[in-house]
């Protein structure tokens, strides 16, 4: 039976109506060592974002959003359960990996619980596959892409992982890099996208790995960041691996706009939540320089420091039933805030023992959550912490170096010091230190280390 245009359009509108009467779905973009500074709507002025600028503008653009912590898997690990690295089962990139706590709720559970249809594309990176280690485990009911973090440093890979079983990607065996797999993470949710109705809400967390490098492959030349072609960057008189940063970003534009225009087509935009943010601050590996396009956004620092630069990230919000377009929130807030927001969403009930609170009024009504801090640690060539308590900022950027307070209203690039001025706030941030924590047997924090 032929469909006719009114028909589809009668029916699309149908979607819409019955939607705004229901709970939202919810699409979470993850980019992978995205800087502060990568976006146009953030102030890039030499990469092309026009998808995710357009949906800054028809929706609410964050300027004080923290990952979960300073690299990968503790991040990922901190969204997923709502519970920062304090109190997190991962809190650094671990080998081998480790999974998230047996029995853990996570964002995909509470969500199944709540009857959403839940499915992950890209880089899980919380565990190998194993029990309790992988999306299956985890409340979802469909994953493709890598298993493991260490696996996703290559964009061209020779598998990845269908649920629990391997997928052969055959035409990138040899080396021929024919087949770039974020390409294939697009291709997947979009199809996911197309199979879903306003029947049943759905949660779909798409995890790239852009603009990511191949480490391993950064070692041995000078240029470690993988993509299928330099696009528009193709003559610029840019050193390649800049080319290739800047042309894996705007790729990974297109399949933001490829997301929203397949919502919009199903009649499902209107009551869906479409998150975009970065896992991360902006890297300098496989040759990548991030003060080449100001990655960092003037914050300072990158990847695995624990000042501005390496865990402010851009966050961007859309939901045109209840966001108005436009906005720019100066509210903080961080990644562990996200599973108390999706299940007030999904009108679950918040597991006990989070450190997050819910954004629903925030997101909605500009009303600010209550809190008393954020608070960061981070186990990778030492100790590292950071706690955030309004605008004063302590850092310990590893456990032998001394504390450093900075005044964030003031100071967002934290470049004064200003500890010898404050010694009371220092003794008080100091003290959050120490009790905004449990010791984990994973990552245990050697008393030597403060000797």
């Amino acid at each position: 039976m032929r469909i006719t245009r009114r028909a589809f359009l009668a029916g699309a509108t149908a979607a819409a109506a019955q939607q705004r009467a229901g709970r939202p779905n919810i699409v979470v973009i993850l980019a992978d060592d995205l800087g502060y500074g990568d976006l146009g709507c953030y102030g890039q002025k030499h990469i092309r974002t026009p998808h995710i600028d357009k949906l800054a503008a028809e929706g609410m653009r964050f300027s004080q959003v923290y990952s979960g912590s300073t690299v990968c898997a503790p991040s990922r690990c901190v969204l997923m359960t709502g519970k920062h690295t304090g109190h997190s089962t991962v809190r650094g990139n671990h080998d081998p990996e480790i999974p998230i706590g047996r029995g853990e709720a996570t964002i995909g559970t509470v969500l199944k619980g709540a009857g959403y249809r839940n499915a992950v594309f890209g880089k899980w990176g919380l565990g190998a596959n194993q029990d309790e280690g992988t999306p299956l485990q985890r409340g979802y009911e469909e994953f493709f892409g890598y298993m493991n973090h260490w696996h996703a440093h290559q964009a061209f890979p020779d598998y990845l992982w269908e649920g629990r079983r391997e997928s052969r990607l055959i035409d990138n065996w040899f080396h021929q890099r024919k087949v770039f797999a974020p390409d294939l993470f697009a291709d997947r949710a979009i199809a996911f996208l197309e199979r879903q109705s306003a029947a049943q809400p759905f949660f779909v967390y798409f995890a790239s790995i852009i603009p990511h490098a191949n480490n391993e492959l950064g070692r041995f030349q000078p240029n470690g960041m993988e993509a299928p072609d330099q696009g528009i960057y193709a003559g610029e008189e840019w050193p390649d691996v800049e080319k290739n940063f800047a042309a894996t970003i705007t790729r990974l534009d297109s399949y933001v706009g490829r997301i929203v225009e397949t919502l919009k087509a199903k009649g499902l935009d209107e009551n869906t939540v479409v998150l975009f943010t970065s896992d991360n601050g902006s890297h300098k590996e496989g040759g990548h320089d991030p003060k080449f396009f100001a990655s960092a956004g003037g914050l300072r620092g990158n990847k695995r420091d624990m000042y501005e630069g390496g865990i402010r990230v851009p966050a961007i919000v859309r939901w045109p039933a209840r966001i108005r377009a436009g906005q720019v929130n100066d509210t903080p807030w961080a990644f562990w805030d996200l599973l108390p927001t999706f299940a007030e969403l999904s009108g679950s009930k918040t597991p006990p023992g989070l450190d997050g609170v819910s954004l629903v009024g925030l997101w909605t009504a500009s009303q600010p959550p209550r809190r008393d801090h954020f608070y960061w640690e981070f186990h990778e060539r030492g100790f590292h912490q950071a706690v955030r308590q309004d605008e004063w900022k302590l850092v310990r950027q590893g456990p032998k170096y001394k504390l450093e307070l900075f005044d964030l209203s003031k100071d967002a690039s934290e470049a004064n010091d200003v500890a010898a001025q404050h010694p009371d706030i220092v003794a008080r941030l100091e003290k959050l230190l120490a009790t905004a924590r449990t010791e984990s047997k994973d990552f245990p924090v050697k008393k030597q280390a403060y000797e």
